[in-house]
């Protein structure tokens, strides 16, 4: 089968990836001219945490998303598995009581435990909880690693080059363009996350750390060489382009309370945009003609791409199949 998949973020990648490495004939089209800041997945965390999304997230997203660690690790360099930890000043204990309520596979932590796994940290906080089966990467390495993986599969990358998919080629058009398809899928809106990527040398964290606050949950997360991304708000908002004073200023306030040291930490990047989302918070696939749209992969863009990737896949290969991401038919939005 001539399949032509439009969008290069992760869901996109992920698509064409499942798809060329079972045999179909792949065209991507991307309209930037490669990976970049123009797409959300460039300003993901890349936690691969599914037991902590449990904490807020639907069931599907922490049992597709453990499958995801695997995955990533096997197609894509950088992926470390240290787990994640998570910390609450002692002012918020009863929030750190109720995340370990609504998540499993996790370790109660002392102060000790925690300057054992981060020394940093030592002395900072009472307790905490440590999810010793998660992971992270880069985003922006996992995308480049992905890229170069499809072209060794034989897949045609036309990047540079925007087409609809009314207009793509092939038997088959998967749609990937998460809220560029706005237009074209009902339901879908836009959560805004606003980031920082800090450049502190003097400090040094082994895993994502995620600090526990009453109005914005703050994660930090290690890229190496002293350089961390901090996020990350949400804000019910398709906007894209504009970070606010009071969301930095929060940002770099909960980062300064994980460890003063943050405080002479260099701005390198702030970065802005809108995830796709459905009013549930969970993918959808629909189909509509020889369209597959593949979309609303909300703040679990690296979490659930493989597994929307996976459903697609066998959609596309097994018509009469209905995985469970598949909403049935695309209903065409009404003019208001």
């Amino acid at each position: 089968m001539k399949i032509s998949v439009i969008g290069g973020g992760v869901v996109g990648l992920c698509v064409a990836t499942v798809l060329a490495e079972r045999g179909q004939e792949v065209t991507l089209f991307e309209r930037a001219e490669a990976p970049s800041p123009a797409s959300c997945s460039w300003w993901a965390g890349g936690m691969l945490a599914p037991w902590c999304e449990g904490e807020s997230a639907e069931e599907p997203v922490v049992r597709l998303g453990r499958d995801a660690i695997s995955w990533w690790s096997e197609r894509v360099g950088g992926v470390v598995l240290n787990g994640s930890l998570v910390v609450a000043p002692p002012r918020d204990t009863a929030d750190l009581r109720r995340f370990a309520r609504m998540t499993e596979c996790h370790e109660a932590v002392d102060c000790e435990r925690i300057a054992e796994l981060e020394p940093d940290l030592a002395g900072r906080f009472r307790q905490g909880l440590f999810f010793a089966g998660e992971g992270h990467l880069d985003p922006r390495r996992a995308l480049a690693d992905l890229v170069a993986r499809l072209q060794g599969l034989g897949v045609d990358l036309r990047f540079g080059t925007e087409v609809l998919p009314q207009d793509a080629p092939g038997d088959r058009v998967v749609d990937c363009r998460g809220l560029g398809a706005a237009a074209d899928v009902p339901d879908l809106r836009g959560v805004k996350g606003e980031m920082l990527v800090l450049h502190a040398p003097d400090i040094s964290l082994s895993r994502p750390v995620r600090l526990l606050h009453p109005r914005i949950p703050l994660y930090v997360v290690p890229r190496g060489e002293g350089v961390f991304m901090v996020g990350a708000t949400m804000i019910e908002s398709g906007e894209r382009w504009r970070i606010t004073a009071r969301s930095m200023m929060e940002l770099l306030g909960s980062a300064y309370t994980l460890t003063p040291a943050f405080a002479e930490a260099e701005i390198l990047e702030t970065g802005v945009d809108a995830r796709p989302a459905f009013p549930d918070n969970l993918p959808r696939l629909l189909r509509d003609g020889r369209i597959l749209r593949a979309n609303g992969t909300y703040r679990h863009g690296y979490l659930l791409s493989p597994a929307l990737a996976q459903q697609a896949a066998d959609l596309l290969l097994h018509p009469e199949t209905e995985p469970e991401f598949f909403h049935g038919h695309n209903r065409q939005r009404r003019s208001a």
